[in-house]
């Protein structure tokens, strides 16, 4: 858990871990392209789509529905002219082609997921808003088939995924030190090219160019987790170029990266409280030992310890670790739909078989069934170190340890240490927070759910706030789970159908579950 977290869709996570139980990107290219050209004018060539590479996670081609096509975009924007790199873009045409509003582009967050592999997954939750819109994706710089970023190989990143993240001796703490060092090194030597300039800035440009490019006039959007900063820091820049936006699981822009790693441990808490309430209310239906929310969660630190001095068995050779084990437990936390495999999971490592939770992990670690990884790990360190300037050593890192451990027993201390993930990155930092600021923007609908693990609840008010008068307009979903809309909660649905089919602007303060 060294970086902000991704959810995987559920239909996602069903083959994943049937598949696993049972048994790189482009680099910078100019295209082809003269110097100077002017990229907005570049005519999309939409091809049948193939399967998705190893970068972007692997899996099946798309149905028929879905055309794949690159888009050219400045490697350097203060340099134009200069080298270009290609984005990965993926789209299903509108139904409605006469009542047609325009294109939907789509960022599912991570940083570092592929929009190309995960909106054809999410296709019937969106299905209505293909009525009037282009459905459209993309892998943003850095990230899939975009110039993706690579550093370790896929027998270092075993090693490095099932490391102590939570050192308790000088000689495991020199390990994790040094273990950051290699992959920030290795980050540097297959990437640096690359690595300035996948910072969320520039990922924005791209959009604007990319909405230029399809043809729309504004920018029609949907951002989920960090796709919500990346809209705001959108808006920012292009306020003027705002159509109808809907930021849903919304990354709080107040914070810097430490707040927002303690704002996680806090939101991870809540949700496995949650969740252990849910298993106490069933009572003998719940597989788990514990009568109380706390005798539940004291097993699972118990679990964690005895995980932390001896590991047991996982998947093929592979053991399930104190890491693992935690990165699985909050893979699970991201859909209420998979609190039932975390009761089995624990309940199963409780006995000594890891293979589930290993196998949330692999899940959450971009691990494929093949043993291959998406680069998803990757682009996130890339484009969190790209983003943010804060640079935590050893001492510092320490001192922060206890209010983590406070506001989180089980994940406290994995997302403390994390703070040293940018330690020795090769490039700074461009922001402590976003300015996501857009006077003058039309209207955002800035959707918060209450138990949401990753991007607390609280975010949604600050992004109100921090996008201005009569930009924000706040909805409030009480209910579990990492995003709304796809919770299937019918007045989250109606809110935000309504505004982006009809343009209708729900209430502000309009709550929903």
């Amino acid at each position: 858990m060294s970086r902000t977290l991704l959810r995987a869709h559920r239909a996602a996570v069903a083959a994943f871990l049937a598949a696993a139980l049972v048994g790189g990107g482009a680099a910078c290219s100019n295209g082809g392209q003269d110097a100077g050209r002017d990229l907005a004018d570049q005519k999309l060539d939409w091809s049948t789509c193939p399967a998705p590479s190893t970068a972007e996670g692997g899996g099946n081609a798309p149905s028929q529905e879905w055309e794949c096509a690159a888009m050219d975009v400045p490697l350097d924007y203060e340099d134009p002219g200069g080298e270009t790199i290609e984005l990965a873009l993926i789209r299903a045409r509108a139904k409605d082609e006469e009542n047609r509003i325009g294109s939907l582009v789509f960022n599912f967050g991570g940083p570092g997921g592929s929009g190309v592999a995960t909106l054809p997954g999410f296709g019937e939750e969106f299905e209505g808003l293909r009525e009037r819109y282009d459905l459209v994706s993309f892998d943003p710089r850095g990230v899939g088939r975009s110039a993706g970023v690579r550093c370790e190989d896929d027998q270092q990143l075993d090693v490095y995924y099932a490391q102590d993240a939570s050192p308790d001796t000088p000689a495991e703490e020199q390990a994790f030190t040094e273990s950051i060092r290699k992959y920030a090194d290795a980050c540097e030597t297959n990437s640096g090219e690359v690595l300035p300039h996948v910072g969320t800035l520039d990922a924005a440009r791209d959009m604007d160019l990319m909405r230029q490019v399809l043809g729309d006039d504004r920018l029609h959007y949907f951002g989920i987790s960090y796709g919500t900063e990346l809209g705001g820091v959108y808006a920012h820049l292009f306020p003027q170029n705002v159509g109808r936006a809907v930021f849903d699981a919304v990354v709080d822009p107040t914070k810097t990266a430490s707040q927002g790693a303690l704002g996680q441990a806090e939101g991870f808490q809540l949700a496995l409280d949650n969740w252990a309430q849910d298993c106490v209310d069933r009572g003998d239906e719940c597989r788990l030992q514990g009568s109380t929310v706390k005798e539940i969660q004291d097993n699972i630190i118990a679990l964690q310890q005895q995980l932390d001095a001896e590991p047991i068995p996982g998947i093929a050779d592979r053991k399930l670790t104190q890491t693992a084990a935690t990165t699985g437990i909050a893979q699970a936390l991201y859909s209420k739909e998979l609190w039932p495999l975390l009761e089995q999971g624990l309940d199963e490592a409780e006995g000594g078989n890891g293979q589930l939770l290993l196998a949330l992990a692999d899940l959450m670690n971009g691990r494929n069934q093949d043993g291959s990884y998406s680069n998803q790990g990757a682009a996130n360190a890339a484009i969190n170190c790209a983003d943010y300037k804060e640079r935590y050593g050893m001492p510092q890192t320490k001192a922060r340890l206890p209010e983590f451990e406070k506001a989180s027993a089980v994940f406290g201390e994995f997302l403390g240490w994390a703070l040293m993930s940018c330690t020795g990155w090769p490039v700074p930092g461009a922001w402590e927070t976003p300015d996501v600021s857009a006077p003058g923007a039309a209207p955002i609908l800035v959707i918060g759910t209450t138990g949401d693990p990753a991007t607390p609840y609280e975010g949604a008010h600050k992004m109100v706030e921090r996008l201005g008068p009569g930009v924000g307009v706040e909805l409030t979903y009480r209910g579990e789970g990492h995003g709304a809309y796809t919770s299937g909660d019918p007045c989250v649905r109606q809110a935000v159908d309504g505004y982006l089919l009809e343009g209708k602007v729900p209430t502000a303060g309009t709550v929903c579950g």
